[in-house]
């Protein structure tokens, strides 16, 4: 009976923990996302009483929640580690330093094998995409703190603090220390608007005066797509509904791309006049920052920011003593889904749910948030707008080209001397950006992140630009000695990876091209898989539900077509090589068997 009793008791001081927790994080924010954080972070894992206690706590289907759950790679079912440690898996950023592999280092220190917990509970190591240090060199999160400049020194440290289960806040304090590495500054990186200067501008002109001007300077949204700034507001401003929102998409989780870390710790308060900006222009009293989750340890900062801005009277009721303009922010931390960056999957998640790409037309800016008119925009697109109401429209369009106006903000990576953040008038050559950077030797380029386009060196005189290379604002540089197939096998497992799974061609797709290429990769491969990994990118691209399947062929085909060379030097003089190997699967079964004989072989 005491054992009974032990284990009721037990139960009990669980459920109590649970229920403590999921009140005191929904207290702070009422957000699906926060919640499940805020258990993760306590209990290690999510529990399936955890999940009936947050559904009906915050009155959801237990389905959705345990959807949710699943569906976002920060949250677990399994417990992780006291110290959870995960190691990018970028081709800037990753676990390679020098040749050596540091997230295998670490494993022996701490006797743990990658994509597991440790016995005793202490620690739990794995991989996760681009964590956005990309001008840092190697990088890791522990417990959501960036560590950067990772060498063999700093793994056998951070094994000793691990077992010795040193706190964080006792860890050298340089190692947390993240700059911001601005190399090049133009037009928005010169300085930081001062507090509300944007606003009185605003206020200045009116409402159809600001957005006249947005409209009239040409500002297309700095995502890449490149759709027009002013033109999404209107649409917006002029659709009916019970509430209009402004969303800001800093989900930056392009591999190579870092510039919203950099604008969110130094940029803020010009971002966050930009909203409201946009909230004045469209008739929004509410507006969210969307953080992507390996930059929450930036989320103090940030809320900082916007405390400060209400007590000056740049949030809140009758902002700036203008009667009835009254906006605010709340910030929502993503939990690991590259998909997110997709507006449509951002709103879904905003909503509680996952973040599974919608079905378009319609636009967010007739049914985004809520089903509501809904304005998404990106960091650097709402600081823009902050600076063309202040600055004027002619001041902006005097910089850029005719059908690309303004400046691009890039985030530099990979082989140069001085990886970082430059900032450019549209129309800069990529030869000038290479040769401002230090990079001496570059064979090739990925443009845009993995989505975008890898060119070679016959191209280093394009422009930067909506009428010519349009990029998201990432540059990641290939040097002659790296080996290209590599890189472009390294997308393809981000890919298989970040697929949502909604659609078949993208879910499927992109699992046979990471196969593909691990075939070729690995010696293989034969020119029959080069013919079909040709039809299968195609088929991906042309079929693929939403951005993210429609992009993810991309680099497949562009090294196909430009360096042909790096898969066929991989293939075997044979017409046909199967993908699995029958014989060797069946190795573990003649162990058992104790057989080896040639009978117990396929030939």
């Amino acid at each position: 009976m005491k054992n009974v009793s032990d284990a009721d008791s037990n139960t009990a001081g669980t459920a109590g923990l649970i229920h403590s927790i999921i009140a005191k994080a929904y207290a702070e924010s009422p957000h699906l996302l926060h919640v499940l954080y805020a258990l993760q972070q306590q209990c290690l894992h999510i529990s399936e009483e955890a999940v009936r206690e947050v559904a009906a706590h915050l009155d959801l289907p237990s389905s959705q929640v345990d959807a949710v759950v699943e569906f976002y790679s920060f949250f677990h079912k399994i417990p992780r580690g006291r110290y959870d440690i995960l190691f990018s898996n970028c081709t800037s950023c990753g676990y390679m330093a020098g040749g050596v592999d540091l997230m295998a280092m670490l494993g022996q220190q701490l006797n743990i094998v990658a994509d597991n917990t440790r016995g005793d509970g202490l620690v739990s190591m794995g991989q996760t995409s681009c964590i956005g240090m990309c001008d840092h060199g190697a990088a890791l999160l522990v417990n959501g703190m960036p560590i950067i400049s990772l060498d063999v020194a700093m793994i056998a440290r951070i094994a000793a603090l691990v077992e010795a289960e040193t706190p964080l806040k006792d860890w050298p304090s340089g190692w947390f220390q993240v700059d911001d590495n601005i190399r090049v500054s133009g037009l928005l990186l010169k300085d930081d608007l001062s507090a509300g200067v944007g606003l009185r501008a605003m206020l200045a002109l009116g409402t159809e005066d600001t957005l006249s001007e947005i409209i009239q300077s040409g500002l297309r949204g700095r995502g890449g797509a490149g759709f027009s700034t002013g033109m999404k507001w209107q649409l917006c401003r002029e659709v009916q509904g019970s509430a209009h929102y402004v969303v800001c998409n800093a989900d930056e989780g392009e591999p190579g791309t870092f510039k919203d870390r950099v604008l969110l710790h130094s940029y803020a308060d010009s971002l966050f006049e930009g909203m409201t900006v946009c909230a004045f222009a469209v008739g929004a009293k509410q507006g969210y920052l969307y953080l992507r989750g390996e930059y929450r340890y930036l989320l103090p900062h940030l809320q900082s920011v916007l405390v400060r801005r209400r007590e000056l009277g740049l949030l809140g009721v009758d902002i700036l003593g203008q009667p009835g303009f009254s906006f605010d922010i709340d910030i929502v931390v993503g939990a690991g889904a590259y998909i997110c960056g997709e507006e449509s999957a951002l709103i879904e998640s905003l909503e509680g749910k996952r973040g599974i790409p919608r079905v378009r037309p319609p636009f967010p800016v007739t049914h985004g948030y809520l089903g509501q008119p809904t304005v998404v925009n990106n960091v650097e697109t709402f600081i823009a707008a902050a600076h063309i109401v202040l600055r004027g429209s002619v001041w902006f369009r005097a910089v850029g080209t005719e059908k690309s106006a303004g400046s691009k903000i890039l985030s530099i990576s990979g082989d140069c001397a001085a990886p970082g953040i430059y900032e450019y008038p549209f129309g800069v050559t990529i030869r000038q950006v290479l040769d401002d950077c230090g990079a001496k030797d570059a064979q090739a380029v990925q443009v845009g992140g993995p989505s975008g386009m890898l060119i070679g060196s016959a191209e280093f005189d394009r422009r930067l630009g909506f009428d010519d290379l349009s990029t998201g604002g990432s540059l990641m540089v290939f040097s002659q000695a790296r080996d290209l197939l590599v890189v472009i096998v390294n997308f393809a497992h981000f890919f298989a990876h970040e697929s949502c799974g909604f659609c078949t061609p993208c879910r499927v797709g992109t699992t046979l091209l990471k196969n593909g290429l691990d075939k070729i990769a690995s010696g293989h491969g034969t020119r029959y898989d080069l013919d079909e990994m040709q039809r299968l990118a195609t088929l991906v691209k042309c079929r693929s539900h939403c951005g993210l399947g429609q992009t993810a062929a991309n680099p497949i085909l562009d090294g196909l077509q430009r360096f042909p060379q790096v898969f066929e030097q991989r293939l075997v003089h044979r017409d046909f090589e199967p993908h699995f190997d029958l014989d060797a699967a069946l190795g573990e079964a003649r162990q058992i068997s104790h057989r080896d004989d040639a009978a117990a072989h396929i030939e």
